[in-house]
């Protein structure tokens, strides 16, 4: 790869961390929960990315991110409120930014009309600052301050303008002296000196004067030149790399020097902030301090330091744990031929077992160190949300509130990848069918603000997440309706409330009366389905008339190892996941009872479970094992609660490498991927809700409330 092309992914990736970073701030802001520091780190954010976008020549990239840090700037120096109109075009204009930054990466053009209207309203918004509260700004001045921003400059004196001095107790802190000259491409790249100085005056006493001895006369005056330099005198407990720290971004596009003052006055500490004359002495600086002698960094100004991190291309990623599934796969059909080859009383066989324990053990951290590398929390799918959220908000005219929890959730990031397109759908359609207009919702009695609720946690081995609304709920009625006309089922049939819910998942299915933006074409929930559906997860949905909807993702933590227990069933080995078994139970005569002509309830320390025999839900028997004769699994279900999975016998439990079915073969009711045994036999991994919901089905057309109360 080209050396630039290089450096260049790298800083679109670190664009990808600042943007992140940026919307979490900004949500802070929002809330109201954001600080002077909150908004230090948005202004940090932008001008980094402004600063990496001038040294690869994207100038729509800079001229937006200029504006943006403008605005910051100014609310960063208290001239500006972050009222809640500002920080929601603050978070507009972040989402143009990251449009830029997409369009400079992919080469799509971002939409010139959305870019112009918010680049115009940061601009507008900038230029109201220096306008007195007396004085009404005409349009036509606010449009001439979008063109043209005269930047003013006092030179009435020799010595030039001098910034005032920060009010920070340095007195017995070393002085720098920096002399600075910006090139002409400094001005190019959108790069602004009075920011750097701005940054230079919070680090200490400080004071800047101009060094302009030859300007040229107007007539000779280069609109594009530089003859600007400035020398700048500073006391500070930082080290040089902080203050240099300032000028990365124009690093290469100026002149610049740092130096430390020999000639300070040990005896005079307290002694005015002063201009060095001419001929004093300096001595440069090229190290930092002997720490063992350095004023400590104060605690305003300290940095944080933080664990050292590495790059990492995904493919070797991938790769690591495609070669650790291999490892568990041999270290599996390893110790399964000893055992078999080898009985307890032939001499050595303790020691070969306890170096297969050992084996086994190091094998299960090697797994859980891959798993842990490729781990990532949640938050980096729902902050892509909140402009999801946003830009419904805007095409429907509704007010939404978007609340996030459980974002430190972590999930392998296989998983994270595929999460973005069913969540954009779900939050979609929260947002678009769910939620009412502000004026119906205040009618009847609520908030004219909706409230979308994303959530998520851990369940049962498994990452569920939620997507809810304090809507109106489905409306069942207009579901059946739509859906008898589209032929999607026959007209007179009887459904119940899950059933018809679960007609929105249907291909083509829509209820919108016309098509927008965001829906009408009859695609989103059944893309959700699918996308659920390979990731070998399961959907359910439930909704109170008047009250809202909400949606439920139940998702395995991995794609790659799971810890199961491996059990026969009608002649086949399964593997059930391990994190769903509460306990095994061996049925005593009585402890089971029919229940109807085709359910079982087990009691079980006083409270009654339903029964389900595996081999007969899998299609590998037709009759019902005798309780007795089988052993109980029982397992706690993330949708159905408590159940007794009946099977033939347990083998033993350990990890398993997860092979996708889908990818390999096809989707199988019941099962949600399968493994390779020890032996090389392939066995499949149950789905332990899904067989549950297919097994208890028939019994939810029953009328007797008796086996309602036991299958609910």
């Amino acid at each position: 790869m080209d050396p630039q092309e290089s450096v260049k992914t790298i800083f679109f990736e670190e664009c990808d961390e600042l943007l992140d970073a940026l919307e979490t701030d900004l949500l802070k802001l929002q809330e109201g929960v954001g600080d002077a520091e909150t908004i230090a780190s948005i202004f940090r954010a932008v001008h980094s990315i402004k600063g990496g976008a001038g040294a690869f020549d994207l100038a729509a990239l800079v001229d937006f991110a200029h504006a943006f840090e403008t605005v910051l700037d100014h609310m960063r120096s208290e001239r500006l409120e972050a009222s809640p109109e500002t920080v929601l075009l603050l978070l507009r204009a972040r989402d143009l930014l990251s449009d830029h930054i997409g369009s400079a990466k992919s080469g799509v053009d971002v939409d010139a009309d959305e870019s112009e209207a918010i680049l115009t309203q940061l601009v507008i918004l900038s230029a109201s600052v220096d306008i007195a509260p007396e004085q009404e700004a005409s349009e036509e001045e606010l449009e001439d301050a979008f063109n043209f921003t005269p930047v003013q400059i006092d030179l009435t004196d020799d010595e030039g303008a001098s910034f005032e001095a920060s009010e920070t107790d340095v007195s017995e802190s070393p002085t720098w002296v920096i002399e600075f000259r910006p090139f002409e491409s400094l001005y190019r790249n959108a790069n602004d000196p009075l920011l750097l100085l701005r940054e230079l005056d919070r680090m200490g006493e400080y004071e800047a004067n101009l060094t302009t001895p030859d300007l040229p006369s107007l007539e000779e005056l280069d609109t594009n030149g530089a003859y600007i330099a400035w020398r700048i005198i500073i006391r500070t407990d930082l080290f040089e790399d902080d203050i240099r720290e300032v000028f990365d971004f124009v690093e290469g596009e100026c002149e610049l020097s740092i130096q430390k003052s020999s000639s300070e006055s040990e005896d005079k500490p307290d002694a005015a902030l002063e201009p060095a004359p001419e001929e004093q002495d300096f001595q440069p600086v090229d190290q930092k301090p002997d720490l063992a002698t350095a004023p400590a960094p104060s605690t305003a100004t300290a940095k944080t330091s933080s664990a050292p991190t590495i790059r990492v291309d995904l493919e070797r990623l991938d790769r690591l744990l495609d070669l650790v599934g291999e490892l568990v796969i041999n270290q599996s059909m390893l110790a399964q031929s000893v055992s078999a080859s080898m009985s307890p009383e032939r001499p050595g066989a303790s020691d070969i077992s306890i170096a297969l324990d050992d084996l086994e053990q190091t094998t299960r951290e090697i797994q859980d160190s891959a798993m842990a590398i490729r781990a990532q929390q949640v938050r980096i799918v729902f902050q892509r949300m909140s402009r999801v959220a946003r830009e419904c908000a805007a095409a429907t005219g509704k007010k939404v509130k978007l609340v996030t929890e459980g974002e430190g959730t972590e999930v392998d990031k296989t998983v994270i990848e595929r999460l973005a397109e069913p969540l954009t759908h779900m939050l979609r359609n929260a947002v678009d069918h769910g939620l009412e207009a502000p004026d119906i919702r205040l009618a009847a009695g609520k908030s004219e603000e909706g409230e979308v609720r994303l959530s998520a946690s851990h369940a049962s081995g498994r990452i569920v997440i939620q997507v809810s609304d304090d809507g109106a709920g489905i409306d069942r009625e207009k579901i059946l309706a739509s859906a008898i006309r589209k032929g999607l089922i026959d007209e007179g049939a009887h459904l119940s409330d899950d059933e018809i819910d679960n007609l929105i998942f249907a291909p083509g299915f829509s209820t919108a009366a016309e098509v927008s933006s965001i829906s009408g074409r009859g695609v989103g929930m059944d893309v959700v389905m699918r996308s659920v559906q390979d990731l070998g997860g399961r959907l359910s949905v439930s909704s109170e008339p008047g009250k809202g909807s909400a949606f439920s993702l139940s998702l395995p933590l991995t794609l790659a190892v799971l810890d199961g227990m491996a059990v026969s069933a009608g002649g086949q080995t399964f593997i059930i996941p391990l994190s769903s078994i509460l306990e095994s139970v061996r049925p005593t005569p009585g402890q089971t009872r029919k229940l109807g002509p085709a359910n079982s309830v087990m009691s079980v320390r006083g409270t009654h479970v339903p029964v389900v025999d595996v081999g007969v839900a899998l299609g590998w028997r037709a009759a019902q094992l005798a309780p007795e004769k089988g052993v109980a699994i029982l397992v706690d279900a993330a949708m159905n609660g408590p159940t007794a999975l009946l099977v033939d016998e347990i083998f033993g439990q350990r990890q398993y490498v997860i092979k996708s079915l889908e990818t390999n073969y096809q989707h199988v009711d019941g099962v949600s991927a399968a493994t390779i045994l020890g032996d090389g036999r392939v066995a499949l991994i149950i789905d332990v809700d899904a067989v549950i919901a297919a097994e208890r089905r028939p019994s939810w057309d029953l009328e007797s409330n008796e086996i309602l109360a036991v299958a609910s």
